[in-house]
């Protein structure tokens, strides 16, 4: 694994370098909804790197559906994704970048519901702050989770309130820089006996990995 970078100051300068205007006619919410709902199913794993563990996994497991909020916020003529790192102290991927969302509820009403909610609760966004302009192909996790990603516009001021009990941090990162593959890496380390590769996009002093890293290469794919 590469080092990290540090210090909030390279962060601040890594924005700058990558928050030039975006092109209105590709960037808007319409062209984003229109390139998410175009294409052929694209289901993705966090084994597409590793297809030697994917072979000898169980066809008839069982999935606990998920679903994340890709939470796009417009900084004047930019684009931001709007992330979280986990508090942590939390059972499950303490300390890694994340989106806002987690497992679907029984109360909630769909998929959709359940990333609204989890947003809600996690980082203090309003579902009546957010318009859904489309969804990405779920996404299957170590964990045996089905994630379903939801991409969505934040409409009006938002300022972040997050749960410490869940949230450490609350960031954002320029949508082009997420959507340059030059930007895009795989990674490996040792894991379980053995080596597994996965994608990772460093920001500064923020090392997105792992499932998040897929997700966003999914809509980098779809936004192409």
């Amino acid at each position: 694994m590469t080092g990290r970078l540090n210090g909030a100051g390279l962060a601040r300068t890594l924005a700058a370098r990558h928050l030039a205007a975006m092109d209105s006619s590709r960037f808007n919410a319409e062209a984003i909804g229109r390139a998410l709902g175009a294409g052929p199913p694209a289901a993705s794993s966090d084994y597409d790197l590793n297809p030697e563990v994917a072979c000898r996994l169980d066809p008839g497991r069982k999935l606990a559906p998920a679903a994340v909020l890709v939470p796009l916020v417009e900084r004047g003529s930019r684009v931001n994704v709007i992330l979280t790192r986990r508090a942590s102290g939390l059972r499950r991927h303490g300390g890694q970048v994340a989106f806002p969302g987690g497992r679907v509820d029984a109360g909630d009403a769909s998929l959709a519901a359940a990333a609204l909610r989890e947003a809600r609760e996690e980082i203090g966004l309003p579902p009546e702050k957010v318009e859904l302009i489309g969804r990405l192909d779920p996404h299957e996790t170590v964990t045996n989770f089905s994630v379903t990603p939801f991409v969505g516009r934040v409409t009006g001021l938002f300022r972040p309130h997050p749960d410490p009990a869940e949230v450490a941090e609350v960031f954002e990162v320029p949508l082009d820089f997420l959507l340059d593959p030059a930007n895009l890496h795989v990674h490996r380390r040792r894991w379980q006996g053995g080596w597994r590769r996965y994608y990772a996009i460093p920001y500064g002093p923020h090392y997105i990995w792992g499932a998040t890293a897929r997700m966003l290469k999914a809509l980098a794919d779809r936004l192409a």
